[in-house]
């Protein structure tokens, strides 16, 4: 039984719509308007895009996929209330605990099930993430690893990784799963009061992750939007280019639905 590939939507930062088979999966909902500023007791987070789609524009959704619910460019005023009202949202454990009895803390390499509308089930497994650099981790933060159950050739999991550098719990995703598409936080993000050192993946490190994870698509999120952010979109081009993985890259058009280029085959 093969279950096709998803399709996305790209809202805007890290907030991505996943169609697949019925379901209807949220990433770490954003949806305040640009130029919105969050002050905290050390820093300022500068939001400069707004998000492509309204809240009210997604319809019913199935489940969120929230990373972690403590920094605002992963969850900000009006995906707060988005969250509240969703019946069900999938995150941290400390982040569950804060959010309330909609929110299902998840550990990482913990699994539910979802069923799809014709009674197939999904295996949602949160993955490990780490905030920054050794010592200076913003967590915690988990990821995904999105794979139906059944699925034959064996199943090729949609891998969602949250803000995290590259570490060896990153490598472990690609040990444990077959990766058809990675959809990767990049952007480097930098805030002065956390130090000098990128607190999520730089272009070289969505290098590195792209050759764990072949020959699976790599998606681009969350490079934009922000202040916060060090490098661009075209350092990423540049940086998959000087490797020779430009193929691999599949950027989303905000706004606009997009099926996942899925590799003809899963790695072996």
């Amino acid at each position: 039984m093969t279950f096709g590939s998803p399709h996305l939507t790209y809202v805007g930062g890290p907030t991505l719509l996943i169609e697949w088979n019925g379901l209807r999966l949220l990433t770490d909902p954003t949806f305040d308007p640009g130029s919105t500023d969050y002050p905290t007791g050390a820093y300022t987070l500068h939001k400069t895009q707004s998000p492509a789609l309204a809240p009210e524009q997604l319809g019913h959704l199935d489940a969120v996929l929230l990373s972690h619910d403590h920094h605002f460019d992963n969850l900000d005023h009006a995906g707060r209330d988005l969250v509240s009202r969703v019946e069900r949202v999938l995150t941290t454990t400390a982040g569950a605990a804060r959010l309330g009895p909609n929110a299902r803390g998840l550990a990482p390499w913990d699994e539910i099930g979802l069923r799809a509308p014709d009674g197939r089930p999904l295996r949602i497994s949160a993955t490990p993430a780490r905030h920054g650099p050794e010592h200076g981790d913003r967590g915690p933060v988990i990821g995904f690893v999105l794979a139906w159950d059944g699925d034959t050739p064996p199943t090729s999991g949609l891998y969602i990784s949250g803000d995290s550098v590259w570490y060896e719990g990153m490598r472990e995703v690609g040990e444990r799963f077959r990766i058809g598409a990675a959809i990767l936080f990049l952007g480097a993000a930098k805030v002065a009061a956390a130090g000098a050192l990128p607190l999520t993946l730089t272009a070289v490190e969505g290098v590195e992750a792209a050759r764990a994870f072949a020959p699976a698509t790599v998606v681009p999120v969350h490079y934009e939007g922000w202040k916060h952010f060090s490098e661009s979109r075209q350092d990423i081009e540049a940086t998959f280019a000087a490797a020779g993985l430009s193929r691999r890259l599949q950027w989303l058009a905000a706004g606009q639905p997009t099926a996942l280029r899925w590799p003809d085959s899963p790695p072996p």
